[in-house]
């Protein structure tokens, strides 16, 4: 009988396998369409609204244009950022050689001689590349963009005529159970980016004013960058952290002013994302940590920099869908931080 039984859980894990492998391989559909996905939840209730006042065609015009205002500010940011950085470099990469020799010097001279071999081939220009290869990527999710945008439109003119095709009797009770799930992923989805845009403006401001009163050069890349990358959660943190850490050691060639920007950064990044945004998304969007860096480091993987930004949504959608099924509920409540017998009276 136990075979039996375990016959369809290794079939569920086979297909399991096989989705992921399938969502792996064709990553350059698949991410702009988790993309859109995404997006529709956010902006379908200005279309709803929009549409009250003006013409359909004209309400899904109005959505794409300050989608696509929104979304080119917030590259626009980070790309500028890295670019200024990558143009100090450039000016200043003696600064980085010689601090790099110093250092060189000074272990040697401890006996710890691990970077000999490496001083006389040390170039700066490999972080000059870095920084501009990091800001090319960006640019080149503008390619994908294309196919995000016509799957936005597209899903927008759908969206009124896919609802009533779920709620026909003939997909009940599906229909319904997977309207009512679409309605709570985009509400929690829409409450989750309000306070990871809060949040991010909070931090982008901060490290600018830290940066500036430390005496930091260019505290406003600092600001733009940290903004930016505040939406991957984990990641994008402790990039923003650890950039302007190894700059403060070539501009400063102190170890003890490169530990104290290290510590207000992080200090920064610790009260924002462990206090303040908790704080504002409260119970309806308690999730497991654990499940949080699991779900970000397994996107990216899959998905490279898309993936680390879309982990943290996908699980939210995740973990909705198994909360509305009786025989997937025990998923839910083992991601999240909270059980869910009074989920009715999450704050909305």
């Amino acid at each position: 009988m136990a075979v039996l039984d375990a016959k369809p859980m290794i079939g569920y894990l086979a297909t399991g396998i096989l989705v992921l492998g399938l969502l792996r391989v064709g990553h350059a559909i698949f991410v702009p369409l988790a993309f859109s996905l995404f997006i529709i939840a956010l902006v379908a209730p200005l279309q709803i609204r929009l549409q009250r006042w003006i013409p359909k065609l004209l309400a899904l015009l109005v959505t794409l244009s300050a989608t696509i205002f929104l979304i080119v500010a917030v590259g626009s940011s980070v790309t500028w950022g890295l670019s200024k950085l990558g143009q100090w470099l450039l000016v200043n990469a003696r600064r980085f050689q010689d601090v790099y020799v110093h250092w060189t010097d000074w272990l040697e001279e401890h006996g710890i001689a691990i970077a000999g071999p490496l001083a006389d081939r040390f170039d700066v220009t490999w972080l000059v590349g870095l920084t501009q290869g990091l800001a090319g990527r960006l640019n080149s999710f503008a390619g994908s963009a294309l196919l995000v945008f016509v799957f936005v439109m597209l899903g927008l003119l759908e969206m009124e005529d896919f609802g009533k095709r779920l709620g026909s009797p003939a997909l009940q009770p599906q229909g319904m159970n997977m309207l009512n799930a679409n309605r709570e992923i985009s509400r929690k989805l829409r409450r989750f980016m309000l306070v990871r845009t809060f949040a991010s403006i909070s931090t982008g401001l901060i490290v600018w004013a830290f940066a500036s009163f430390a005496g930091l050069e260019l505290a406003a890349a600092w600001g733009a960058i940290a903004f930016a990358l505040n939406y991957i959660p984990f990641l994008g943190p402790f990039v923003a952290t650890v950039l302007p850490t190894l700059f403060a050691i070539g501009q400063f060639d102190s170890w003890q002013m490169a530990l104290a920007v290290f510590a207000g950064l992080n200090l920064i990044q610790f009260l924002i994302g462990s206090y303040l945004e908790p704080l504002l998304t409260g119970a309806s969007l308690a999730i497991s940590p654990f499940a949080v860096i699991f779900s970000v480091f397994f996107w990216s993987f899959m998905w490279g920099v898309p993936g680390a930004f879309i982990g943290v949504p996908i699980l939210i959608a995740f973990i909705i869908y198994c909360e509305k099924s009786s025989v997937a509920k025990w998923i839910a409540v083992l991601l999240s931080a909270t059980s869910f017998d009074h989920s009715d009276k999450a704050p909305t």
